[in-house]
Parts: structure tokens; sequence; C-alpha cells
């Protein structure tokens, strides 16, 4: 988890560093992609973290961790029209 903080630091870092003035057409629109992939990656890592948290919470709490219910139709339920 603190390898996982470290990363979303570095990340957030790297998405506030402003894009080149300068820099125009393709070269502009390549930098734009990677900064908006980099803020992707780091919500996605965000969420992973939280998920490894709550993991991590449970097993102190309960000594296990909990499978996250389905509630969503089955098999039957889905062609059952």
């Amino acid at each position: 988890m603190d390898a996982m903080s470290i990363a979303i630091d570095n990340m957030i870092e790297e998405v506030k560093k402003p894009v080149d003035q300068e820099v125009n057409g393709s070269a502009r629109k390549a930098e734009l992609q990677s900064v908006k992939q980099t803020a992707v990656d780091c919500k996605e890592l965000l969420r992973e973290r939280q998920s490894l948290e709550i993991m991590v919470k449970e097993l102190q709490e309960n000594g296990e961790v909990q499978e996250d219910k389905d509630y969503s139709g089955g098999f039957a339920e889905k062609f059952s029209k």
C-alpha cells in the first residue's frame, strides 16, 4: 500500500505539470493524451488501493475477507421471458 501511495503521488505530480505552450500540432495532442492517460491510470490505482484498504480492514476486524455480493439476476432469470 505504501508503494501504491508513492505511485499515486508521482502520478498526481505529473498531471500537475503544465503542458508546454510552445509545442503545437500532433506533439501537443500526444502530450495532452499522455496527461489524460496518467490521470485515468491514477484513478484506477486509487480504486485498487481503496479496495485493498477495505480488504485489510475486514481481515483485521473479522479475520476473513467477505466476498462481494452479486444481486443481479442469475442465468434462469435472464432467460425467463
